[in-house]
Parts: C-alpha cells; structure tokens; sequence
C-alpha cells in the first residue's frame, strides 16, 4: 500500500514538471557547429538545457501544440524531429540535399523546407511525417519559405538570385517571381498579412513588398550583409539583422524608415520575439551569443553564452 501511495504521487509530480517543461517559455538556439539546441529561460534569460540534434541543426519550426521541433540538418539531409519535453531527438524525415530554412503553415497541417542543392522546396505533411509534394524555385539556392499569413502563399528568397518567388500552395507551384536585390534571405509578413519585408545581403537594402500585387512598393537602406528579419507582433516595427556590421536595425512599417540602429555581437542572424512582445532575441553566429534587446527602448539588455555558431532562434 505503502509503495502504491508513493508511486501515485511520483506519477503526479512527473506530471508536474512534464507539463511544466512543454508550458514555459523557452527560446530555442540552433548552433549548427556544435550540433545541438540550446534552450533558453525566457522568464530569466539562462540557458537551462542542451539538446544533441544531428551534426548541423539550422532552420527551426514547431508544432502548433509546442512539443515538437523540427530542425534542418544539412549533413544528414534530414528534418529532426525534436520531442522538448524529454529534450531529445524523436524522429526524422529524409529530405533532399542541404535543407535550410523550416517553416509551419498557420494550420499546422504543413511545413516547408528551403531545400539548397534541387533548387525547390519540399512540402511535409506534419501528420504522416511524409513529403506531400515539393516545388522547383526560380532561384537558385533558396535558403527561406515562409508562408504568407493565410497560408495561401509560400515566399522563397534564393541565394543565388535577385528574385522572390511566389508558391501557390494549393496550385503546388510557382505562380510569379518579385524582383528583388542581390541575394535575398530573411523574410516576414507583417501580422495583418497585407505586407512581406525581404533582406537581400549584397544589396544592403530591405525591400517592402505588397502581398495582393505581388509588387515592391518601397526599398530601405539597411546596414552591411542585411539578412535576417522578424516583425514585432503589433505590426509597427521591423527588426533586420546586419550580419557585416553587427548591428540590428528597427524599421517603422508606417514610414519604412530605420528609426534606431542597435549594436550585439558579430554576425547576427535570424531572430525571434517573446511572446509577450517585450524582447527580441538576436543570435550572433561569430560570437556564439544570443544578444537580448529590450524592444520598449530598443537596447541592447545582455549577452547569452550559446553553442558554435548560433544560426537561428525560435520561441513557438
């Protein structure tokens, strides 16, 4: 009896804390030469674990409910497939050669992958865990394929090329291209859906891009090596990473203009925002930091000692 009572209350306690690692929030670090994940606090900025995922973890999406990730491993031509209330690898999906940038669809019922090597992006049904189709780019190299706000869209900013290309989801194809700067990357709708904002690194410019048209209706000067880009959930500001200058740039969405320019730590990349709306996460890939800015007063709080070569951070 004795042993029964004591089993039950390990068995809530172990409840407890299950459920207390897939509620808290945590901001998810891929460091793509070290190999792994690092987790981060976000109540108190301290990285709390380290989870092992393949040989070059970079592009991170995850489930609607929050308990899985999903991790491009490009050596492994692989999704990871990351179970984060036990921190451990679960699974994988084979992918094509050197997959980069993972994205959800607002339903959750699909993610995309930016796959380098066959010029395309694969389409992965998240309930079977099987490819669903895939779609050949324009561009070349595609690193990013973010889907538009409705899910009716698939934007993919390609390396090697001055072009956006356009997926239709539902046609499963590649239905225009948006001319853009030199080497397009990071890439963000703003919440209403209305407008995408396009880093292109060789250009140094953002381009503002309306999503009915298709069209670009304005061009902001951006910092050296632009390439990342979140957008703040109220709509109002644009953040753009800079990867040569090390900065990180706000760009007001009412104007499209840089309003201030803030310093952290060498090559930053692509970023992410609490929840809450309060702070922006920036890795730094040259650094193997993860610089905190505090969004109100767009400055630069602290530093996070993370793995090798931080590429990307994800808060779901």
């Amino acid at each position: 009896m004795k042993f029964s009572t004591r089993f039950s209350w390990l068995g809530v306690v172990g409840l407890m804390a299950s459920a207390w690692v897939s509620a808290a929030p945590f901001a998810y670090v891929s460091n793509e030469r070290s190999g792994n994940i690092s987790v981060i606090d976000i109540a108190n900025d301290t990285v709390v674990a380290t989870i092992p995922v393949g040989k070059r973890p970079r592009g991170m999406a995850a489930s609607v409910d929050g308990k899985t990730l999903y991790v491009s491993d490009q050596p492994a031509n692989a999704l990871q497939l990351v179970d984060v209330v036990a921190r451990k690898v679960s699974g994988k999906v084979d992918l094509g050669e050197s997959p980069e940038g993972v994205y959800r669809s607002p339903d959750g019922k699909l993610l995309a992958i930016a796959i380098e090597e066959d010029n395309s992006v694969h389409f992965i049904d998240t309930a079977s865990g099987k490819r669903a189709f895939q779609v050949k780019t324009e561009g070349e190299n595609p690193e990013h394929a973010v889907f538009s706000r409705d899910g009716r869209w698939v934007y993919v900013s390609a390396e090697e090329s001055e072009v956006v290309d356009v997926i239709d989801v539902a046609a499963r194809k590649v239905v225009t291209t948006i001319k853009v700067g030199k080497r397009p990357r990071g890439i963000g709708f703003t919440p209403d859906g209305k407008r995408a904002y396009v880093a292109c690194e060789l250009a140094n410019q953002v381009y503002a891009i309306d999503v009915s048209s298709h069209k670009v209706i304005a061009v902001i000067p951006a910092g050296v090596r632009s390439n990342g880009i979140t957008i703040h959930p109220d709509g109002k500001t644009v953040f753009v990473s800079n990867g040569a200058d090390g900065t990180v740039m706000a760009i007001d969405t009412a104007s499209n203009k840089v309003t201030k320019t803030i310093k952290v730590g060498d090559r930053p990349w692509n970023m992410a925002i609490s929840p809450d709306g309060k702070k922006l996460y920036v890795p730094n890939g040259r650094s193997n930091t993860v610089s905190i800015i505090d969004i109100a007063s767009l400055e630069k709080r602290s530093d996070i000692k993370v793995g090798d070569m931080p590429w990307g951070v994800l808060i779901p």
